[in-house]
């Protein structure tokens, strides 16, 4: 796909059909999150990728929905603050900023294998992070599940317009 294509295909997923993700597809999402840039390439972040049944249970529990119990593969983006780079001006931590970029190459490298992802940012960040034993630097920052979308029709995107979100000078 080219990367208008890409832009234009890639949407948040919720309803995944019962269908495995193939390894080495996985494992091209995974590269690209790894690949990511990051401010000064502290990449201050770790990615959990859960497959196992008895795991996706548990972190199911932290995000009571039927589609997102639906998806095969459930990653946890965590944050490493302690390992962020901050601003000399102002001490700004750039830990979701470098997350947030990573996650987006995570989920377009998804989109372009034919696979389906969607940024949950409204869990139980307490038992998230007690599920996976975090240290007291270490935030979960998304959920994403990953799968195969249920329906091959991408609903039609709402933005606003380029006036309402660039200001040019």
């Amino acid at each position: 796909m080219d990367f208008n294509e890409l832009v234009n295909h890639r949407y948040s997923v919720r309803d995944y059909a019962n269908l495995p993700v193939e390894e080495e597809k996985l494992l091209q999402v995974v590269e690209s999150f790894r690949k990511a840039p990051s401010a000064v390439n502290f990449q201050p972040y770790k990615l959990f990728v859960i497959r196992d049944s008895e795991r996706l249970k548990t972190i199911h529990t932290c995000y009571h929905r039927s589609w997102f119990a639906a998806a095969p593969i459930v990653m946890i983006l965590v944050g490493r603050h302690s390992s962020a780079w901050k601003r000399g001006g102002d001490g700004k931590d750039h830990t979701d900023i470098d997350a947030a970029i990573a996650i987006d190459h995570l989920t377009l490298q998804a989109a372009d294998l034919g696979l389906g992802t969607c940024w949950v940012c409204n869990f139980d960040v307490q038992k998230t992070s007690e599920f996976l034993a975090l240290k007291p630097d270490e935030e979960p920052i998304a959920l994403i599940p990953l799968g195969y979308p249920a329906s091959e029709n991408i609903p039609v995107k709402k933005r606003k317009g380029i006036d309402e979100l660039v200001v040019w000078m």
